[in-house]
């Protein structure tokens, strides 16, 4: 069975509704839409709006913080599990993973934390780092058929972005980052997206700034990781970057679970 799921940082659920996202969405039917900084609670958005579309809520993880972070998973499917969390008390708090399980697969819906604000929370990514890395080999000795889809905040190859020189000291393109993607791709995930497209250049972020999007000066920092046994199983996966709801793009993943 062919699936399509698709990876969307919205920036903020109900500006992407007021930006067009449901129109887009009927135009571009998936089976499961992954949703990150979604920054609201369920309750402050019309839930039958995605209804209509026959995506029924699975879980919403929301940040303790109000209109911050968070991320949520509608399906068609009904899933055999949700759960919210990583178990790791500080990063939960800031509504970063949702797993769902259909199956023997298990997704995880996952919004990395960004450094770009200063050295604190550059640390506080670098440890979410490490400790995601040891939640998810656990994980897979129970569930070893992943894909882990979100916003990863960190572009891996000079591929991967605009202009590797000058933001070579950016957040989101330093060399202990990318030697983390380095060392996750080799740890039996495999990027979806280059998989299928050794080197075709496409970005999912892009500043508000300097007509960026415009010119197309952006970051690939959305992705789809799975597991090395479903390799066999990818179909597609691209980014949608003529979707402008938010300063993401979707990503869509179609695989054959």
């Amino acid at each position: 069975m062919s699936m399509k799921i698709l990876s969307y940082n919205v920036n903020g659920i109900r500006a992407a509704v007021r930006n067009g996202l449901i129109d887009w969405l009927t135009a571009n039917p998936v089976d499961m839409l992954c949703l990150q900084e979604v920054k609201a609670t369920p309750d402050q958005v019309d839930l039958a709006l995605f209804k209509d579309l026959g995506l029924e809520l699975a879980g919403w993880h929301a940040a303790e913080k109000k209109g911050y972070s968070g991320v949520a998973v509608f399906t068609r499917q009904q899933p055999d599990l949700v759960l919210a969390g990583c178990g790791i008390p500080f990063f939960d708090a800031e509504g970063r993973v949702l797993r769902v399980d259909i199956g023997s697969t298990t997704l995880l819906n996952c919004y990395f934390p960004s450094g770009t604000s200063g050295e604190i929370r550059q640390t506080a990514k670098m440890q979410f780092l490490s400790d995601f890395e040891q939640f998810i080999e656990k994980l897979k000795i129970e569930r070893p058929h992943l894909i882990i889809c979100g916003d990863y905040n960190i572009a891996h190859t000079p591929m991967d972005i605009h202009d590797p020189v000058r933001n070579k000291n950016s957040s989101g393109y330093l060399p202990e980052e990318r030697a983390w993607m380095t060392k996750w791709f080799r740890s039996g995930f495999t990027d979806a997206f280059r998989f299928l497209n050794p080197e075709k250049v496409e970005y999912s972020w892009w500043t508000y700034r300097a007509g960026a999007r415009a010119n197309n000066k952006g970051w690939r920092i959305d992705y789809f990781s799975v597991s090395d046994d479903l390799q066999s199983k990818l179909v597609d996966c691209r980014q949608f970057t003529d979707a402008v709801h938010s300063d993401h793009c979707p990503v869509l993943l179609e695989i054959d679970i």
